[in-house]
Parts: structure tokens; sequence; C-alpha cells
């Protein structure tokens, strides 16, 4: 019946069940079918930290000898960026709407790619719009049907709250396992009062808005780094679920992000202009050339340069910037690149800042990849003063081009950046713990002055780019966590094959 999500479950033929072979060692791996449901998965649609994981980890996955594929809404800008068939593969019904499914591929990978199709997304857009709440809800209702009717995975991995009804429809199927991540707790959809206006809800259904549901019906809920799993327990990150995350608290887990290593390598990257590596990072003077030329900062090799690629949004610390900006410019020397677009209010304070230092401040309100690639290569600092941050991946990709971070201490900040220690020769970056604009302004200061000293600057950044954050181990503990659904940790030594640092891009 239109509208109403159905169920149908037989006898699975053996195909169908989790395949279980050996390797030259003898170790045994379970091969699993796991679909990814996104509304975001790079390089075709980015907004967030959602569509970096969705895009890389299912490459890794398959490496590791698994069927992975990914279900994301058929966006109206997609076919700029990929060839997609003209004729559907399959036709299904949700919400008393007729849709449409296309099979491609992943760009830069070997991960098939179904596209969900519905007139709804072809505007040229991924958020925002008053049929948000509805539009992404058919997308998970036929994400549902898709994989009862057309391709039955194992376990289907939602992400956000775009996808959390899923799990609670799929809680009438034992056969599909459900893991649900949390990228961002503040976002949470639709309330119940929202959803029963459209889409049917299960007599079982317990929640407030879609997140709550999501969270305790899926098998398993994770999120992007481990100290952000344990922060929204807590009042102060919880956005008001904190009593229901403890609750859970059995089968909430986090598992750090991880980052393209091939896709962002200094040493091979096309969009910079002159390609390094640790060993090499004198070279990377060059790309501070470059990008001072570029925005239109007077050209000066020695003064320090910040950068901040971001969207301008309360929680990723913009009203702390706005508050030590204009003072910290007036006491220093230094440079600051701005790239990101976000809240009007944001955007127009920082333009109207940026005029007031001509020479040393660049703005720049737009999203472009190959420019954040050359603030990465060319400035000395990146800065992420965030209010929270479950994961972040522009701190990883900054010391990965050897552009030394100041952060705030929170999230996965914690488990990614740890301070400088000149006396012990450790650290990674700059950081500081309270959310107060004089707290963000003394370390902005502090690095500064350890800009002066160019040896320990120099090991300084080459710490960073010697980190690894690539998505091999995050992937292994996805897999641990997969398996678990099925009744017990794999045995050790079946990861991956040997080239699986090698993933083809």
């Amino acid at each position: 019946m239109p509208g109403v999500v159905t169920l149908t479950i037989g006898t699975q033929d053996p195909g169908w069940m989790p395949q279980t072979s050996s390797n030259s060692t003898g170790d045994v791996k379970i091969n699993m079918r796991i679909l990814f449901v996104a509304a975001e998965a790079a390089p075709l649609a980015k907004v967030g930290g959602m569509a970096d994981v969705v895009g890389a980890l299912p490459k890794v996955l398959k490496q590791m000898g698994h069927d992975v594929r990914i279900f994301m809404p058929y966006y109206g800008f997609m076919s700029d960026k990929m060839d997609v068939p003209k004729k559907p593969i399959w036709y299904g019904t949700a919400m008393f709407q007729s849709f449409s499914v296309y099979e491609g591929v992943l760009p830069g990978s070997d991960v098939p790619l179904y596209l969900f199709g519905h007139p709804s997304f072809w505007p040229r857009r991924i958020y925002f719009g008053d049929d948000e709440d509805w539009r992404f809800t058919l997308f998970a209702n036929g994400a549902a049907e898709f994989a009862w009717n057309y391709w039955k995975p194992h376990i289907i991995h939602c992400h956000d709250w775009h996808t959390g009804m899923i799990p609670v429809w799929m809680h009438q199927d034992p056969d599909i396992k459900t893991v649900f991540t949390i990228h961002n707790l503040a976002y949470q959809g639709p309330w119940r009062w929202r959803l029963e206006q459209f889409a049917w809800l299960p007599w079982y259904m317990e929640g407030h808005n879609t997140m709550s549901a999501a969270v305790q019906f899926a098998d398993v809920v994770n999120t992007v780094s481990p100290t952000y799993a344990e922060q929204i327990k807590t009042p102060a990150y919880g956005e008001e679920m904190e009593g229901l995350l403890s609750f859970i608290g059995s089968k909430l887990s986090g598992i750090l992000n991880g980052i393209d290593t091939n896709t962002y390598n200094p040493a091979t990257d096309k969009y910079i202009a002159e390609q390094f590596t640790a060993e090499t990072i004198d070279k990377r003077r060059f790309n501070k050339v470059a990008i001072q030329e570029e925005v239109g900062l007077e050209v000066n090799s020695g003064v320090f340069l910040i950068g901040m690629v971001t969207r301008l949004v309360e929680q990723k610390g913009i009203d702390l910037v706005l508050q030590i900006l204009d003072r910290f410019m007036a006491y220093s020397d230094a440079q600051f690149i701005l790239l990101g677009t976000g809240d009007r209010n944001y955007e127009t304070q920082m333009w109207q800042m940026a005029s007031r230092y001509p020479g040393r401040m660049a703005t720049y309100l737009l999203y472009n990849d190959a420019l954040s690639r050359r603030i990465y290569a060319g400035s000395d600092a990146f800065l992420m003063p965030s209010r929270f941050e479950p994961c972040g991946i522009s701190q990883m990709l900054s010391m990965r081009y050897g552009c030394v971070p100041i952060v705030r201490r929170t999230g996965g900040l914690v488990d990614t950046v740890t301070h400088h220690d000149p006396v012990n020769e450790a650290g990674t970056g700059y950081c500081f713990d309270r959310y107060e604009p004089l707290d963000l302004y003394t370390c902005l200061v502090r690095a500064w002055e350890g800009f002066r000293y160019k040896k320990e600057w120099r090991e300084l950044q080459q710490r960073g780019m010697r980190m690894d954050f690539g998505w091999e181990k995050s992937a292994q503990e996805y897999i641990n966590l997969y398996h678990s659904l099925f009744g017990g940790e794999p045995p050790e030594g079946n990861a991956s094959p040997a080239n699986l640092a090698n993933v083809a891009e």
C-alpha cells in the first residue's frame, strides 16, 4: 500500500547469509553486505564531515573484502559530477510517492552507488527548505524499501537524523542489523508530531524526534570520536538527550574518523603550488607565497599566517573569533585567511573586519575545495576554536599539510591534537580549554610567539605531518563493531589485505 512501510520476511537463500572464508594464515573472516545510507558522500555532495566518512570508509571496507554499497539522494547537481545512467534499475513507492533508483559507482572507487531519484531532490541544494523534514524522511523510507525488496544487506549503516527512521522500521526485520552514527547531535530531525503527519510510525516506536528514536532502535550507536561519545552523556553537550544517551550507554561507543590520505597528500596534490613531504618541508614556503598572492595579502614568507576553513556557524566558535581577532590583529603583525559560508551575520562581520586590515586579512565567503587545500598547504597555523566538535576533519587535514592547528580541547580535537611541548619535543598543536575569548586570545599569542623559533616550529610541523590519520585503523574498529552484531568479536589477524594502505582512488 503506498505510503505504508511494508515488510516481507521469507526464508533467505544460503547466499544471503554472511559468508566465511579463510586467508593463507587460516584466519576466519566474515564477509558482510553493508549498505551505507547518508545525505552526503564526498566528492559528490559535501557540507560537513559526514561526506568525508561516507566517501572514504566504504572504499577501505570494500578493500577488506566486504560488499559495501552507498545509498544517497540524487541531487539536482549530481549529473555535473558523475555520469548517471538515464534508466533506473528499480522503481519503488514510499509515503504515497513514487521514486526511482539509479545505479552508478562512487567516483574514484569501485564502490557501487545507488541514487534515490525524486523531484523533491531536484533543486541544486542539499539542505534547507520548508520540505527538508519530509523529503529526508521520504529518502529514509525509500532506502528501507530498497533494502527489503531489491538488495538486502546484512547491515544498514545509517548516518545522522536523515536516516534515523530506518532503525525503527528495521526493528521488524531480524535479518537486517542497523548501525547508527551520530555526526552532529545538535541536528535531531523532525519532532514526532511532525513525523505523524506524513510517515507511518510503528506502534512500538518511542522517542520525541527522529534522532532519539534512532538511538533507541539501532542495534549499536556510535559517534565519530571517543571523547565526543562521553561528552554527549553530559548536559553541556547532550543537547537535552544526555539522559537517553547515558541509558543506552552499553551500545554507545566512539570511533575516531580518519582522512583519505591518498586524496589529501601534499606530496602529490595537484591543487597546491609546490608539492612537499615532511622531509622536504622547506619547499612549503612556496605555497605560502602563492596563497598570499592569490588572496591579496602582502607577500612575506616571514610573517605568521593563520588560516581558517569552516562553516560560519555558532558551533565553530565564530563568536569567540569575532570578539578577539580585531585585538589580536592590532597587537601582532599576523595575517589571516578565512574560507567558508554560513550564518549571514557572521559572514557580514568577518567581511567587515577584513576591510579594516587590507593586505593582512582576506575573507572568502564560498566553498572551494581546491582553495582550502592551498590554505592548508600555505598557512602556518590553522584556527579551530569550536564550541563542540564531534570529530573534526580540518585539524587532521591541516596537520597532513604541515599547518599547525590551534584548537579548543573538545570532542575529536582532544583525540587528535596534543599541546606543543618544546622542552620535551612533543605535541602537534596549540590547545586551550575554556570556551572564553581570553583563552583563545592567549593561545593565539602563544602560537604567534612560538612561530619565531624556527627550528622548534619546523619540528612541530613535521610531527603533525607524520601523524597517521588514515582510515585503516578506524575501519578495523568498524569491522569489530559490525562483527559484534553477529554474536562475537572477529578473530585477530583477519583485518585486511596486505595492500590495505594502497586503496585505489
